[in-house]
């Protein structure tokens, strides 16, 4: 089994914090959808009225959500546009998958 480098780990770590929160988890899921769905980006809009929070709520959760390196936005006029960060969903598959064996040895 490959070992991880201490800073893969330290960036996992704070990637699990920013989506230990139900909100941030709940906006990164709905990103998510969307990239799988084939609409690229997701406004804050479209998370406010899909998950029903907040504006102000949405936008910190989002800024977590940067800050922790799992999405990154785009302004486009008076829109912020929500995309996926395909590094680290990339790391987040790899850990997983790494991982996915250990559990049931």
């Amino acid at each position: 089994m490959t070992r991880q480098r201490p800073v893969d780990l330290d960036r996992l770590a704070r990637t699990f914090k920013a989506l230990s929160n139900p909100n941030r988890l709940a906006i990164y899921l709905e990103v998510l959808q969307q990239n799988r769905a084939d609409v690229k980006s997701c406004g804050l809009s479209h998370l406010i009225d899909k998950l029903d929070i907040g504006a102000p709520t949405v936008s910190h959760h989002t800024k977590e959500l940067v800050d922790a390196g799992l999405i990154s936005v785009q302004r486009d006029g008076r829109f912020i546009r929500c995309t996926l960060d395909d590094s680290m969903r990339e790391i987040l598959h790899e850990f997983f998958a790494r991982n996915s064996n250990s559990a049931d040895r």
